[in-house]
């Protein structure tokens, strides 16, 4: 018979193997999820002025052209599709998504390079992503944000002028997929209902700082 010390000391372990792993690949990457137009920008944008040095954003990659203000290697990796194909079947991707023609993915290079780096990779994808996410070794904070409501949604991404017709009734569908999914329990670690962005920011500090608390306490270092 299996002693109850022995079960113990198992436990016990599987545990420190845990917290010696995390220890060692770095900070736990932290994983932004809501429809566009959400506020996700505006939330991050707040935690790296406030914390410049403790986050590294993950830049993605796609096959969409660039809008007017945006630069390679700052707001994306803009990529010809058959390059992104070939790095896909390549394994060299954590996740990839295809949405409205193009194509999206995180690499694991953008990833790792920052947890060298001891900052906190933060990744904002799409409900599929997170899906993958769930599946690599990277043990990912998960959060939701979930929009006022659809209406606010569409008024917000008509204000930007960037979407026709078409792209927008796409982003609005997709959009009540990806909330009914961050909204099911046990899919996130923490939901912020990003009503006031005051409030839903510090809702999201908060819950981001404690658990990096929680990191410190298990050995990891930050930048």
């Amino acid at each position: 018979m299996i002693s109850f010390l022995f079960i113990v000391n198992r436990a016990f372990s599987s545990a420190s193997s845990t917290v010696m792993a995390q220890a060692a690949t770095g900070p736990r990457p932290l994983v932004l999820c809501g429809p566009s137009g959400s506020g996700k920008s505006t939330l991050l944008k707040r935690l790296f002025a406030e914390f410049p040095d403790t986050f590294g954003f993950s830049v993605s990659h796609t096959t969409r052209r660039p809008r007017e203000g945006e630069e390679h290697g700052v707001h994306y990796y803009f990529v010809d599709r058959d390059v992104m194909e070939q790095a896909i079947a390549n394994d060299e991707f954590i996740e990839t998504a295809e949405f409205t023609g193009n194509m999206y993915g995180t690499s694991k290079e953008a990833v790792r390079e920052i947890q060298n780096q001891g900052r906190v990779c933060i990744l904002d994808i799409e409900q599929k992503g997170v899906e993958q996410i769930k599946k690599t070794d990277l043990n990912p904070i998960l959060i939701f944000n979930n929009p006022p409501t659809i209406d606010e949604l569409e008024r917000r991404l008509r204000k930007r002028n960037t979407e026709t017709e078409e792209t927008l009734a796409k982003r609005l569908n997709a959009a009540q997929v990806e909330i009914e999914y961050g909204l099911t329990p046990g899919n996130f670690h923490k939901i912020i209902h990003n009503v006031d962005i005051d409030v839903a920011y510090e809702e999201f500090r908060d819950f981001v700082v404690e658990e990096l608390k929680k990191q410190e306490a298990m050995g990891v270092r930050f930048n």
